[in-house]
């Protein structure tokens, strides 16, 4: 009887199962078959299956772009109608005070600033009436970058290069590794994928060994010296924080520098970064196949040495763009010591410091109120007036100005490029990609000086800084002149003539 009634029940679970599967299918196909369209579609969306296999029903961006979906996230402002249908003659605009205290009052009033806040804001026509707010006189920090770009691009123009040489010593096999200030001269080539990538190209000392042992003919003993005399005084500015240099927050400034300075563990920076160029070229010596006696040791090139190789690094304009794109510190510092040997003869931090307001001066800018101790902007004793940064964006912009234009296409953009990537986030989606500006930021001072685009298409060259910031609201400082930045994009700020 057992077996019996095991078979039955046996027979009850198979017709259970069956009526349960039926049930499955009844219950659960359609849902299925629904998120699995959802799923197709999404795809379809994702990878343009649509325009890809069935051609003919995808809009042609070119004759029905009011077809073609938006890119998923993409978040646009509210179109709206300029002012006039006629172009802006962005050098005749002018700010309207009223408008631009209105739209900037409420972030310049934020109470994380501090109680030391300046802003300025004008057209870009040189001379123009700005719209100005506190005493105008602040710490710039990295905003004295933009000093030193500028007198560079003045003195030296955009398309000059430097030069890193190789000569032959007082003896036939004896080599003299010669500094010429190039501000991104590397220890080695670039990978090809670092290369896809890296801007400017730059020079290396390794290429330069190789340039070398071939014109000693591939093999032999060599001895190695270097010379660093282009730059004189000090490698520490007296300026600075007595912790920058060794606290590795800077490198020690010299005419022979490779890698920016940063030691070979890419941990540190190097306590004399001509000493450690000259080490990487007698190791690239080495690999090149020649035998290299001894330690390099600092030297001074006799007059008329023959000259073994060189290597040119990229045109100052591409070096200019670098430097107030990620806010390089030695590359400006490198820059600002050029600037003293254009103009005093002098390759030092006071020469170079004074080099950059006398050219700011000769350009017809005011800068009797300015002082300037380094072309970085680490030191805490700098203090530029807001005036002064506009005038020298008023004639980077000026058409006849050419040398100085790096100084606007160099400027971060805001949420897309170097220092400003991830800035914005705050404040009006519109700013990102209409404001263009230079950061400065050091413990209690936050600046940002650039063009930001108005809601009429004129561009308004802007100072905005606080440098008195409490360190605990250093975030909410940076956001506050974020989203004022971001209000000038949002403002029609400007009259234009008629």
């Amino acid at each position: 009887m057992a077996p019996m009634r095991e078979a039955k029940g046996s027979k009850r679970r198979g017709r259970d199962v069956r009526h349960s599967g039926g049930g499955f299918v009844r219950n659960w196909l359609p849902p299925l078959l629904v998120v699995a369209l959802l799923a197709s579609g999404l795809a379809a969306y994702r990878f343009e299956w649509g325009q890809r296999y069935l051609p003919w029903l995808a809009a042609d961006p070119a004759t029905e772009p009011e077809q073609v979906l938006l890119p998923a996230g993409l978040d646009l402002p509210e179109w709206s109608a300029p002012i006039a249908p006629t172009a802006v003659d962005d050098a005749a605009a002018a700010v309207v005070p009223d408008r631009v205290a209105s739209a900037l009052r409420a972030d310049l009033a934020d109470p994380d600033l501090g109680r030391h806040v300046v802003g300025a804001v004008s057209s870009l026509a040189p001379g123009s009436e700005p719209w100005t707010s506190g005493d105008g006189r602040f710490l710039p920090a990295s905003t004295t970058k933009l000093l030193t770009v500028g007198a560079a691009l003045e003195t030296l123009g955009p398309d000059h290069t430097f030069t890193t040489r190789v000569v032959r010593g007082d003896s036939p096999r004896e080599v003299v590794l010669v500094g010429g200030g190039d501000p991104l001269l590397a220890s080695r080539p670039l990978t090809v994928a670092e290369a896809a990538t890296a801007y400017p190209a730059r020079a290396d000392v390794a290429t330069l060994a190789l340039e070398v042992a071939d014109a000693l003919g591939g093999a032999g003993r060599v001895r190695v010296r270097y010379d660093d005399s282009l730059f004189t005084g000090p490698t520490d500015n007296p300026a600075w924080r007595r912790d920058y240099v060794p606290d590795d927050i800077v490198s020690p400034i010299t005419a022979l520098m490779v890698d920016g300075g940063v030691a070979p563990d890419g941990l540190s920076r190097s306590d004399d970064p001509s000493a450690a160029a000259a080490d990487a070229f007698a190791e690239a010596l080495r690999a090149a196949g020649l035998r290299v006696a001894g330690e390099p040791r600092r030297d001074v090139v006799r007059p008329g040495a023959e000259q073994l190789a060189a290597v040119e690094g990229a045109p100052l304009a591409q070096v200019a763009e670098r430097v107030l794109d990620v806010s390089d510190n030695e590359g400006a510092e490198v820059l600002a010591h050029h600037v003293g040997i254009a103009t005093s003869g002098t390759g030092s931090f006071e020469a170079g410091a004074a080099g950059v307001l006398a050219t700011l001066d000769a350009l017809g800018i005011d800068v009797s109120g300015d002082e300037v101790y380094d072309g970085s902007g680490l030191s805490r004793r700098n203090r530029i007036s807001t005036s002064t940064v506009l005038g020298l964006l008023q004639e980077a912009a000026d058409p006849d100005s050419a040398a100085l234009r790096t100084l606007v296409t160099g400027l971060p953009v805001a949420g897309f490029t170097g220092s400003l990537t991830y800035r914005f986030d705050e404040g009006p989606a519109l700013a990102r990609g209409l404001v263009r500006a230079k950061t400065g930021t050091l413990t209690g001072v936050h600046a940002l000086a650039g063009i930001a685009v108005d809601r009429d298409g004129v561009p308004l060259a802007f100072v905005l800084a606080a440098d008195k910031v409490a360190p605990e609201d250093r975030y909410d400082a940076q956001d506050a002149l974020d989203r004022a930045a971001g209000s000038l994009a949002t403002c029609r700020c400007s009259r234009t003539p008629g």
